[in-house]
């Protein structure tokens, strides 16, 4: 098995969200890679530059970070012929590396806008290096960017950043350093392609949290009437937990509960709304375990949406 540590620099509408293109916000406009072996040692490297067809003109943003120039740009290979090249060279036994959680959602967004979608069957398992740097180097929730970490570990920095193979190397350097043990732990799905079916439904055991990413519903009522949607189950032992505080919305996206195991004390349940691209909705349920405090938090915030929301009804009544 290999890692293909990639990296992709995009284009968007120079004007704006008014000359957006339904189903392809970004372009691609640039892929880098590194492969790596088993034993995480570098083999290879990708690097393409895309001639942009559909954003044509660089958004003033592109132009400030990216480093491409124009006659460069129209020198690319159009997109089906890159990402063709870039996917066999990747080879179908290896697992995707990236910085953060976004470039493997655009690259099928990217394909699936010129039908070639097929060439990637998700939901997909990766490593979000980005993640793992936090779980390793400071507090796990900690979002830093590619050249903090760069600097964090002392790495040459003669590369400049915001160039798809550069930036792939200086992520390879990072996920070399990272212990296999964090990187088994926490790998990430990415769920571009969503579960469609009950049977494709995926249950995930972390170190300290349950994942659950449901099939598709027609609405958010019947996502939230969904047994297995609605159950809270110890992200430790598995056991059914009883019920603290039930489900409640903080806003049209999030839901949060508090139950109780047994054996492991209280958790923390939270449900994330999604949309695909298609307008489909599911459920992104994590559980973990969780202190009084934080408990007594959720609580706080319950009743002080409940008391808002009851002025509102009144003061409409």
């Amino acid at each position: 098995m290999n890692y293909i540590v990639f990296d992709l620099e995009w284009n968007q509408s120079p004007r704006g969200k008014a000359g957006e293109v339904k189903g392809l916000p970004f372009e691609i406009i640039e892929i880098g890679a590194v492969k790596l072996d088993s034993s995480r040692r570098i083999v290879d490297t990708f690097q393409q530059v895309i001639r942009p067809a559909v954003y044509r003109t660089l958004n003033y943003r592109t132009r400030e970070i990216v480093q491409i120039g124009r006659e460069e740009l129209q020198n690319g290979m159009a997109f089906p012929e890159a990402a063709r090249n870039f996917l066999n060279w990747s080879g179908g036994d290896s697992i995707f590396c990236v910085w953060g959680n976004v470039d493997l959602s655009e690259l099928q967004r990217n394909l699936r806008y010129y039908g070639m979608l097929g060439l990637m069957k998700g939901p997909l398992h990766y490593y979000d290096v980005q993640k793992m740097f936090a779980v390793q180097y400071e507090d796990m929730k900690s979002r830093r960017s590619l050249e903090y970490a760069a600097d964090f570990l002392h790495l040459d920095k003669s590369d400049q950043f915001h160039r798809a193979l550069s930036d792939a190397e200086y992520t390879a350097k990072i996920f070399q350093t990272i212990d296999m043990d964090i990187a088994l732990a926490y790998d990430s799905i990415d769920v571009y392609q969503n579960p469609k079916s009950k049977t494709e439904e995926i249950h995930t055991v972390y170190n300290g949290y349950t994942e659950y990413i449901s099939r598709e519903f027609g609405s958010k009522e019947a996502a939230m009437s969904d047994p297995e949607v609605l159950s809270t189950h110890c992200c430790i032992c598995g056991r059914k937990s009883r019920k603290r505080i039930r489900w409640f919305s903080v806003n049209s996206r999030y839901y949060y509960s508090i139950a109780e195991c047994p054996e492991h004390g209280l958790l923390i349940g939270k449900i994330r709304m999604k949309h695909n691209d298609d307008g489909g909705i599911f459920v992104i349920k994590t559980i973990r375990r969780c202190s009084l405090s934080e408990a007594e938090m959720i609580r706080g915030r319950k009743t002080r949406l409940t008391t808002r929301r009851r002025k509102k009804r009144n003061a409409g009544a």
